[in-house]
């Protein structure tokens, strides 16, 4: 009992040394009731893992498929607008007969986020990753699947990436809103007087 004692607490110390903390939830604010992920691609599997995010941060996800036109007229919705997801396969190392041996998997992102009344809380940015792998031209036989492997991290990543992005506009904004002075009413009625 006690070696394990001693081992739990060495992990824990290594943990947090190393930097490793458990994530915060993802910040949404309180006058967002539910969130609806857009794609013009049907049955994305970037939405579906960015709807599993979002319900697990507490977010009530509204169109589970991803597919356009669902609740479209609902004012009560924000929307995580995925406005195009592109891919590229990037040759980066040939052989000595030209052909290519390494790739460079590229998978990038456009986004934008609006609040309930159309408003932009996270303005419209590009996110792009990549992955190197290795495609040796005589024997591919597991290049495929090492590709699609690369292309299920490439879209976890990019689903925790948009989640992040739009984790740090909100809470900027909450810090934002914290630190700012209280406006004072009476002030400006004062001055208007004389």
């Amino acid at each position: 009992m006690t070696r394990y004692l001693i081992a739990l607490i060495l992990l824990a110390t290594t943990l947090t040394g190393c930097g490793f903390h458990l994530r915060n939830r993802l910040a949404l604010p309180a006058d967002m009731p539910s969130v609806k992920v857009e794609s013009q691609i049907r049955y994305s599997e970037l939405v579906k893992l960015i709807n599993r995010g979002l319900r697990a941060s507490g977010a009530t996800v509204v169109g589970e498929d991803g597919t356009p036109g669902q609740g479209e007229d609902d004012p009560g919705l924000a929307r995580l607008q995925i406005r195009s997801e592109r891919w590229g396969n990037l040759p980066i190392a040939i052989d000595a007969q030209g052909r290519a041996q390494e790739y460079s998997l590229r998978y990038a992102v456009v986004f934008s986020f609006l609040k309930p009344d159309g408003s932009v809380l996270v303005p419209e940015q590009a996110v792009e990753l990549s992955r190197d792998y290795v495609s040796p031209p005589l024997d591919a036989t597991g290049t495929t699947t090492e590709r699609e492997i690369l292309a299920d991290e490439l879209r976890r990543e990019m689903s925790a990436s948009i989640l992040r992005r739009i984790d740090s506009v909100i809470r900027a904004d909450l810090e934002k809103q914290k630190n700012a002075p209280p406006a004072v009413e009476g002030a400006k009625g004062e001055g208007d007087a004389g």
